[in-house]
């Protein structure tokens, strides 16, 4: 058979395929080649990848809250832990409109509630929209019930039970202790510039006020975190289907457990501050330090009337809000530290200081007081005339007209030189709610201040008044340095830092602050007239004589401190009644402690203050006996303090 020439004509019927249909064909080869690249790029090369990113369209983080520190007395006693609560969080990615529907009506939601849940939720993106956030804290047990039982009919919420900040006794040394809220948004920016910045959260809770506030870096500890497979219902699966889910998507379990914070165990007396506060609410306003004349320590501080921490660490409605910060008592002012005063004559232990200290005076010699003393066109009172005094009974017997001369003979510089040296007009360091530094005004103040020095103002500065202003803690401190014989403490409320089990992690032994330049035998004199203004009787009758308690060996100075013009005392609680001062210590002879006691528009100081801080200290003494009556007495006291170590 002979091979058709190219030059035959090909049969009817038949077509030479055309060019087009082979470049086609070209290009399905190439897409497809195209197609297997990619597939092998997403599958091996990326897949591990993609499957994370689907992977977090149902895995999602639960945050697992540190449980934050206790705060103990001295003696091991638990003044501030946790209880356990219920907090709801959701979800936004599974939260849908049934479920919202459905948890308005279960919590019982106000309109207000529900469009701040809503701009809440609109406001995630990304993936925040699979990470859980606080809703509603601390649900109610029946709320708990409902949510529980129908947990499976509301998708994207979950409850979970945490610890909730509680104080034990109330609002018992609530400013002391301090509270705790939410963070802010800007606060949380602010943090973001810090090294913990990722241990807070929105809706986290910090510590306001207080020892809450000072030590939050030590109580707060460290959240954990944990990731876990749910369905499209945001729930997890139960049992062997979810440990394959776990083993498949996480690769295992993923938990990073909370670490606990750490516990401060304070100088304070539990007991003690009871009797401090019992005492000082049978007053409308007032406060007290009971401090510890050889350390500095701090056994009582109190400010009344005061809030309760359960409240402001909470639930706080607008009304009480607005009913705790228009309340004339001011219970949210600490009047311990936040609050300046005039000391009235519990400040003419500076003067007198300052006398025997420069040899300026002849403690026995006699000056005559007729009830006043006229100075320029004014006439300056004292509350009798004392006759005959010399600088002991002046003291004891509180005679402004003594303290009228001598401050003319010192001079104003002299006695804010020993009243700085005292501690006065500077922050004790205790470092809690923003202490003030009070006032002790220096002829420079008045030139350069307060619009021109008078000579009048030496007079009322010797006597307390004028502008000099001082808290209550720091006429404590100076008073436990006259007693203890020149020691100027750091006042302290914490003694040491320990872990949830015991172990101390940081102790904080005894600060002095200086040695006054007041000599021994110097302090020695003023310490007895002191002892005279509260058990000399009659004709040198001193201050709280008559406000002593027979069997208390207790040394102090009675201030009455006028908030306005003088005028004849009304009823305790009178705007225009004077400030009640009484600052001391006991026992006079071997002081242990020291006590300063304010009570706000109390009158008198013998009327007000000096019976409140004998009550303090018949209680401190009652403590003091009770404990040491042998192996019988305060079992579950000592019993706390063993734990403790």
């Amino acid at each position: 058979m002979t091979s058709r020439s190219r030059l035959t004509p090909r049969a009817k019927g038949t077509h030479a395929p055309p060019r087009r249909f082979a470049w086609a064909q070209v290009a399905v080869g190439c897409a497809f080649f195209l197609l297997i690249g990619r597939l092998y790029q997403l599958q091996v090369m990326s897949g591990d990848y993609y499957l994370r990113k689907s992977a977090d369209n149902f895995v999602k983080e639960l945050e697992l809250p540190a449980t934050r520190g206790q705060i103990r007395d001295a003696k091991g006693r638990v003044l501030v832990d946790n209880r356990p609560a219920y907090n709801v969080y959701i979800t936004p990615r599974f939260f849908n409109t049934d479920s919202f529907t459905k948890l308005k009506k279960y919590l019982a939601l106000t309109d207000e509630q529900a469009t701040a849940l809503e701009v809440r939720i609109a406001s995630k993106r990304g993936l925040d929209r699979f990470r859980q956030f606080l809703a509603f804290e601390d649900i109610t047990r029946d709320q708990l019930a409902v949510l529980e039982s129908e947990k499976n009919d509301v998708p994207g919420v979950a409850v979970q039970a945490v610890a909730h900040r509680n104080y034990p006794h109330g609002a018992l040394a609530a400013h002391m202790l301090g509270y705790m809220n939410q963070i802010t948004p800007e606060e949380l920016s602010d943090k973001r510039q810090k090294a913990d910045a990722l241990n807070y959260h929105l809706g986290d809770y910090v510590g306001r006020a207080g020892l809450e506030r000072q030590w939050e870096s030590f109580l707060r500890g460290k959240d954990g975190v944990e990731r876990i497979v749910v369905d499209a219902k945001g729930q997890r699966k139960d049992g062997a289907e979810r440990e394959a889910l776990d083993t498949f998507y996480l690769g295992g379990p993923q938990r990073s457990e909370a670490e606990p914070g750490n516990d401060l165990v304070t100088s304070i007396d539990l007991e003690l501050q009871k009797k401090v506060e019992t005492a000082l609410s049978k007053h409308k306003s007032g406060a007290a330090a009971v401090i510890d004349v050889e350390t500095g320590r701090v056994l009582a501080l109190a400010s009344w009337p005061e809030p309760d921490p359960n409240i402001l660490t909470g639930r706080l409605s607008h009304a009480q809000a607005e009913q705790l910060n228009t309340d004339p008592l001011r219970p949210m002012m600490d009047k311990t530290l936040r609050e300046n005063y005039f000391p009235g004559s519990t400040f003419k232990v500076v003067p007198t200081i300052a006398a025997l200290e420069d040899h300026l005076i002849d403690p026995d010699a006699i000056v005559r007081c007729s009830g006043g003393l006229r100075f320029g066109k004014r006439y300056f009172r004292c509350d009798k005339a004392h006759l005959s005094v010399n600088l002991n009974f002046a003291l004891a017997e509180s005679c402004n007209v003594y303290y009228f001369e001598l401050g003319q003979t010192l001079g104003l510089d002299r006695m804010a030189r020993v009243a700085n040296d005292l501690g006065l007009g500077a922050p004790t360091g205790v470092g809690l709610n923003s202490e003030v530094p009070g006032l002790v005004p220096t002829s420079d103040y008045y030139k350069r201040i307060a619009g021109g020095f008078q000579k009048g103002v030496v007079l009322n500065t010797a006597i307390g008044q004028g502008d000099t202003k001082v808290t209550v803690l720091q006429l404590a401190m100076a008073y436990a340095a006259i007693a203890n014989g020149g020691k100027l403490w750091v006042p302290q409320i914490v003694e040491r830092v320990q872990t949830a089990d015991g172990q101390v992690i940081q102790e904080f032994p005894p600060r002095l602050r200086r040695q006054l330049a007041a000599s021994a035998d110097m302090l020695q004199k003023v310490r007895a007239a002191l002892y005279d203004a509260v058990n000399h009787p009659p004709p040198h009758e001193g201050t709280s004589f008559r406000a002593r308690v027979p069997g208390l060996d207790v040394a102090g100075k009675t201030g009455t401190a006028q908030t306005g013009k003088f005028h004849k005392e009304g009823e305790e609680g009178d705007e225009n009644n004077s400030h009640s001062w009484f600052a001391s210590f006991a026992p006079s002879k071997d002081p242990k402690i020291a006590v300063v006691v304010l009570i706000e528009h109390g009158g008198f100081g013998a009327k007000a203050s000096t019976p409140t801080a004998m009550e303090i200290y018949q209680g401190y003494f009652d403590l003091q006996k009770g404990l040491s009556a042998g192996p019988a007495a305060a079992p579950e006291a000592r019993r706390a303090a063993r734990r403790a170590q």
